[in-house]
């Protein structure tokens, strides 16, 4: 019988990369809050000691980004001098406004920029969503709850989960390995740390999916040890977490990352329209697997190429299928943002574990239409 094994990776919420992701989508929904119309695109750095915002805002709203920053680095858990990166840690501030060459696009409905976004769903999970990438995220929640709520109290920030899926004849049949990474407090050994782990966070996660692991396909902590994680360890960047953030690998990645970008970027607004468009497919009965790419040139309000792929599992032809695809959602950069009504301070909890699977948000609705379609 012919088999393959997929692997796909997802992070925790205090990953540096993903602390710089939040404050990110944090300093937009702050805009969006009072400024609906307000353009953002918002870079975050974060090291040793440090942060740095830079970036374009244009908005009437008044935000002390500063003070945005501090709370999410707060939330995430640095507050101990020992992370040696805490929400009392500098903050520098270097940011601008709009290019007006970008705006005068932009105004008009066009696009903020050029470029390819996909959208993907598969019937694989309950989500329309890869296996692997909804494991890995569902583990890596799962660590980050146990820490807030002390269920494990010796972890600390930061963290990672990978999961290696094994397929037959194209559907996932059994979880082959996992692989977790959190810090921990100095005292505790890493049979503990396995243990627990895997009691209280893997097995939970693959039993509510319908599957199991042995002990011995878990690495937990690879190298031994993890006492201090965070940004003063691995410096952090918005946008480096474009594959977490979307299907772990399974589908093609577009040309930028989504976060600390507005919604007139379509970087951020196209992904979630291709999406939705994906899903829907899916969720109709129309194929078990769809793949949508939409591409935008800058100025521009309608893309300027769309291309559906079902690899083979449609239950219709693709003339039914495209029209489909054009009644769901109007994909005009207008289009997506105000079916999807992404003008909303909505941004921060896209920013980990993953912008797609998640019942949520608006471009992960399947419309009754496509139900019954």
């Amino acid at each position: 019988m012919h088999y393959r094994l997929f692997t796909s990776e997802s992070v925790c919420a205090g990953h540096p990369d993903k602390v710089a992701d939040q404050v990110s989508d944090a300093i937009l929904d702050a805009v969006y809050e009072q400024d609906p119309r307000g353009r953002v695109a918002m870079e975050t750095l974060v090291t040793r000691n440090q942060t740095v915002l830079a970036g374009e805002v244009t908005t009437t709203a008044t935000v002390d980004f500063e003070s945005v920053a501090r709370r999410v680095i707060r939330r995430l858990g640095y507050t101990e001098d020992e992370y040696e990166f805490t929400d009392r840690s500098p903050i520098f501030t270097r940011i601008s406004k709009q290019s007006p060459d970008i705006a005068q696009g932009v105004d008009d409905g066009g696009a903020g920029d050029q470029g390819m976004m996909f959208g993907y769903a598969t019937n694989e999970t309950p989500e329309l969503m890869p296996l692997p990438i909804t494991l890995a995220h569902a583990i890596c929640q799962a660590i980050d709850a146990a820490r807030e709520t002390r269920s494990i109290p010796y972890l600390r920030p930061d963290g990672k989960s990978q999961v290696t899926v094994r397929y037959e004849n194209g559907k996932p049949v059994a979880v082959d390995k996992v692989v977790m990474a959190v810090p921990h407090e100095a005292h505790v050994t890493n049979e503990q740390i396995k243990a627990d782990l895997i009691a209280r966070v893997a097995e939970p996660i693959l039993r509510k999916y319908g599957y199991a692991i042995d002990a011995q396909n878990v690495i937990v902590n690879g190298t031994g040890r993890w006492i201090v994680g965070g940004p003063a360890s691995d410096t952090g960047l918005t946008g480096r977490k474009i594959v977490v953030d979307g299907y772990g690998g399974m589908a093609r990645v577009g040309g930028g990352a989504f976060s600390g970008k507005d919604a007139t970027k379509v970087d951020r607004s196209g992904a979630y329209g291709a999406r939705f468009v994906a899903k829907n497919v899916v969720g109709a009965g129309l194929a078990d697997r769809c793949e949508v790419q939409l591409a935008y040139a800058i100025g521009v309000a309608r893309p300027v190429g769309t291309a559906i792929e079902t690899f083979g599992t449609a239950r219709a032809d693709q003339a039914r299928i495209e029209k489909f695809a054009e009644e769901v959602l109007d994909t005009s950069v207008r289009g997506i943002i105000e079916g999807l009504r992404l003008r909303r301070p909505v941004y921060e909890k896209t920013a980990a574990y993953g912008h797609f699977g998640r019942a949520e948000f608006s471009w992960e609705q399947v419309v009754q239409a496509a139900v019954r379609a």
